[in-house]
C-alpha cells in the first residue's frame, strides 16, 4: 500500500530510494505508523555492507537515506549482505 500523509512518506517512495541509494538486492519496508507514513522497518540486502560491522552499516544507510529518513519519525532497519540473506532463507 502507497498511502502517505502530507508529512510522510510512502512505502513505494522509501522502497525505490533504498534500490537507488544503496545498491540494494532485495528491500523489504513496513509501514509501522498505520499508514501515516512516519515510522518504517527495512530490511536491506546489499553488497555494500561486505566488511562492515552492524554499527558501520547502519550509519551508512542513515547517511545515504538522510533525506528520507528526515521525514520520519521512527526508522528501524536489518542490514545483511547478499551471502548473510542467502544463507537465512535456508534456514527458513
Amino acid at each position: 500500500m502507497a498511502s502517505t500523509a502530507p508529512t510522510g512518506i510512502s512505502v513505494d517512495t522509501l522502497k525505490q530510494a533504498i534500490l537507488a541509494k544503496c545498491s540494494a538486492t532485495h528491500v523489504e519496508v513496513e509501514d509501522k505508523s498505520g499508514g501515516c507514513g512516519a515510522a518504517f522497518e527495512v530490511v536491506i540486502v546489499s553488497s555494500l555492507f561486505e566488511g562492515k560491522p552492524l554499527l558501520q552499516r547502519h550509519r551508512l544507510v542513515n547517511d545515504l537515506l538522510k533525506q528520507e529518513i528526515s521525514a520520519m519519525h521512527a526508522f528501524s532497519q536489518k542490514t545483511y549482505t547478499p551471502e548473510q540473506w542467502a544463507k537465512l532463507q535456508q534456514t527458513a
